[in-house]
């Protein structure tokens, strides 16, 4: 298969390499220098070689906020029958741009990233799968996830977005609120020192990443539950009750399991 991945951030090239072993694989970015290091795929930074190209599928790998722009960018040089997919983080938007474009389309969402996630061993990590897809784009990225050793979830993009406002909304905010009242700590402890990783790798994303998961439509339901556990384990602690606090402890243990 002639593959076409838009991007050559650090999923696109991983997506390159990992592909380019078994199909023919460009990657296409118009910052050339992003594009020095990538090996064993044709290497584009002019639309008119997309077109020479000719893929069969194209996997969008752009920067969240410039997703739309590079589909429609690359849209005039494909040929008819090539199967447009995504996979980004925040779908808002997607499902009307896939509606018009004439083309068949296939939409995923790989849950890892390269902050986080060892790419060299992803067997823990998950990956979801839009239900609405071309059955044939939908078949691939099924057998790329299963060679990768992903869990993979199948759901409509209204049920991806709910997913993600509790999947990553709820991390993320809790994380900006640890960091927001944080201060120096001349001899912080295991746990401040974890909490503090986690805060300095989420906010090495990109602002806009950021903010497009945080505005999700479904997240203010989420922020709602963080207030109200927060109030009811603040109303325990100003009145030092320790059954209440066991109570609340226990329901913590049981949601962990």
């Amino acid at each position: 298969m002639k593959i076409l991945i838009l991007g050559a951030g650090k999923m696109g090239k991983f997506l390159c390499d990992l592909l380019s072993f078994n199909h023919e694989v460009a990657i296409f970015d118009t910052a050339t220098e992003k594009l020095r290091f990538t090996f064993n795929a044709l290497r584009f930074s002019e639309l008119e070689e997309v077109k020479d190209f000719a893929p069969d599928l194209v996997i969008n790998a752009a920067t969240l906020k410039y997703v739309k722009d590079a589909f429609e960018a690359v849209l005039p040089y494909l040929p008819k029958e090539a199967i447009l997919s995504d996979i980004a983080s925040v779908k808002t938007g997607l499902p009307e741009f896939y509606a018009g474009c004439g083309h068949r389309f296939v939409s995923t969402h790989p849950m890892f990233g390269p902050t986080f996630a060892s790419l060299s061993n992803l067997q823990n990590e998950n990956a979801i799968i839009i239900s609405e897809g071309d059955e044939a784009g939908k078949q691939f990225f099924r057998d790329l996830y299963a060679a990768l050793r992903l869990h993979v979830e199948e759901f409509s993009f209204k049920e991806h977005d709910e997913t993600i406002a509790y999947s990553l909304s709820i991390p993320f905010a809790s994380t900006l609120v640890f960091a927001s009242v944080m201060k120096h700590q001349s001899a912080p402890g295991t746990t401040f020192k974890r909490h503090m990783d986690i805060a300095r790798g989420l906010m090495s994303e990109d602002d806009f990443l950021l903010s497009e998961i945080l505005f999700n439509p479904h997240t203010p339901e989420q922020l709602d539950r963080i207030l109200d556990r927060l109030s009811a384990l603040r109303e325990i602690v100003e009145r030092r009750d320790p059954a209440e606090m066991k109570q609340y402890l226990d329901k913590v243990r049981s949601n962990l399991e």
